[in-house]
């Protein structure tokens, strides 16, 4: 498939608003007869009327929100850029992933991209499964050097704030990546303090919260990113078990 024909059929409702305007400048340079991205995406307060996210609308997000935190640092170090590409080539194959790896390149070029309005324009029009979906992968492009710095977990709470992902919802996922003696109670959304009957009714909230069909719309291949976060769940589920004896 060609490029054109690939960008063309992936987005929906990304070809409007601030990440159509990204679009347009990064696309500028690839391919002729694109939209230009300034057409106006229709936003909406109430979760009952989002459109269905495509696929091409989640992998555009990604992409833009993978270049905000690479650059957080100050710098971009070469086993980031590799994860990004390995990622797309695990979950699209190596033709798509060369496509979005390519657009990825041109996005990362610009300078001026408005964390805010991006994560606005997600936020309305991406199911909450999904942007939680987006958290949990951009702390993976973050640890790709083995070590999330300070900045960059500083721009991935930044943007989940701006996504309306909760303080908890964000401390579970960053537990994934930050083993503590305490990660398993913040990946369950728990203290220490919990109750053993508590621990196993967050254990089925989490486990349904994170279940791999929250995002089926979008694909096989992001169902099996949504597969890491909710086995981390039980994971952290069968260690309390294990400590507690229950």
């Amino acid at each position: 498939m060609s490029f054109s024909k690939w960008i063309g059929a992936a987005l929906g409702w990304s070809f409007g608003g601030p990440i159509g305007a990204i679009l347009g400048l990064a696309l500028g340079s690839l391919v002729d007869g694109i939209s230009n991205g300034n057409g106006s995406a229709v936003y909406t307060n109430n979760p009952q009327e989002r459109p269905q996210t495509q696929p091409g609308d989640f992998e555009v997000s990604l992409l833009i929100l993978a270049s905000i935190v690479i650059k957080a640092d100050g710098k971009q170090d070469q086993r980031e850029l590799d994860f990004v590409r390995l990622q797309f080539v695990n979950m699209y194959g190596k033709e798509r992933a060369n496509h979005a790896f390519k657009l990825f390149k041109e996005i990362n070029k610009q300078q001026n991209i408005s964390t805010k309005q991006v994560c606005f324009q997600i936020k309305q029009m991406m199911q909450h499964p999904s942007r939680l979906q987006l958290i949990h992968f951009l702390f993976g492009i973050a640890n790709a050097d083995v070590k999330v710095t300070n900045d960059e977990a500083h721009q991935i709470f930044t943007i989940a704030g701006y996504l309306g992902i909760s303080h908890n919802d964000y401390e579970s996922i960053k537990a994934m990546f930050f083993k503590s003696t305490d990660s398993a109670y913040k990946i369950l959304e728990i203290d220490k303090a919990a109750t053993n009957d508590e621990i196993k009714k967050a254990y089925r909230a989490m486990a349904k919260k994170y279940h791999p069909d929250k995002v089926i719309h979008l694909g096989e291949e992001h169902q099996k990113g949504a597969e890491e976060k909710f086995k981390q769940v039980q994971d952290a589920y069968e260690q309390l078990q294990k400590e507690r004896l229950f």
